[in-house]
């Protein structure tokens, strides 16, 4: 990881019509970092990738992107969202595609990036197959390969694992983490697991309830691959999961 800084976020604030959101955040993320916001749910993680993506705007305060202001157009982002959103009128195959031809790049570099995912994900032989003859986890991992096929100087993931059970999102998590170390993105990801959180993360940031800004961040200072049973990640888990408690 670098010590360069990739995201810059200062004094973020969104209100929507009179109820305030996002209340005067500030933070950094470093390029290369891996970083998980949590939070109580409904506490605004997704209106700040909204903010970063540009869907909607800030009503204060400014995030910046390697120094310049986020902007989609500009900026090599790519976004995993929760719910399965493969293209059902696509192969896997064409959906890996899909995006670097938009970008127009040349087709023996489109090979060689959809060759890539196709065997770091095993969708190597279902290629062929449309999303819906496959398996939700399957979908997903369809999608995250599209994402990463990119090379995205930085990925943004959105509680992507909320509709699957316990296995498939530790298997899935896996994928990611190697992925991540694989391609050198930098990677946002929002959950309100905090087991997932601590699983993930080399840094997490841990929302307020609403008018959220960020309560505390949490270095998780533990080796790939992380054992859930170790008590250094016990403990991590326990004091992020006090930290976000409302009650």
């Amino acid at each position: 990881m670098s010590e360069e800084t990739k995201v810059k976020v200062r004094n973020l604030t969104k209100k929507f019509g009179d109820l305030l959101v996002l209340d005067n955040a500030s933070f950094d993320i470093k390029k290369g970092e891996f970083v998980c916001i949590v939070g109580p749910t409904g506490c605004g993680k997704t209106t700040f990738l909204n903010l970063l993506v540009k869907l909607i705007e800030p009503t204060a305060g400014e995030i910046l992107i390697d120094g310049e202001p986020a902007d989609p157009k500009k900026h090599n982002l790519s976004f995993v969202f929760q719910e399965p959103s493969a293209f059902p009128w696509l192969t896997v195959e064409k959906n890996l595609r899909f995006n670097l031809e938009i970008k127009h790049y040349s087709k023996d570099e489109i090979d060689k990036r959809v060759a890539r995912m196709a065997k770091l994900l095993g969708l190597e032989k279902v290629m062929n197959a449309y999303p819906r003859e496959l398996s939700a986890s399957a979908q997903q991992r369809v999608v995250i390969g599209r994402s990463f096929a990119m090379y995205p100087d930085l990925l943004l993931m959105d509680e992507p694992y909320g509709q699957m059970d316990i296995k498939m999102r530790y298997y899935l998590e896996d994928e990611v983490i190697k992925l991540w170390k694989e391609t050198g993105a930098t990677v946002i990801f929002i959950t309100h697991n905090v087991e997932e959180a601590v699983y993930l993360a080399q840094r997490c940031l841990i929302m307020s309830p609403k008018p959220t800004t960020i309560k505390e961040e949490v270095n998780i200072d533990l080796p790939y691959p992380r054992n859930v049973a170790d008590a250094q990640f016990i403990e991590y888990r326990e004091h992020i999961t006090e930290m976000i408690k409302w009650w």
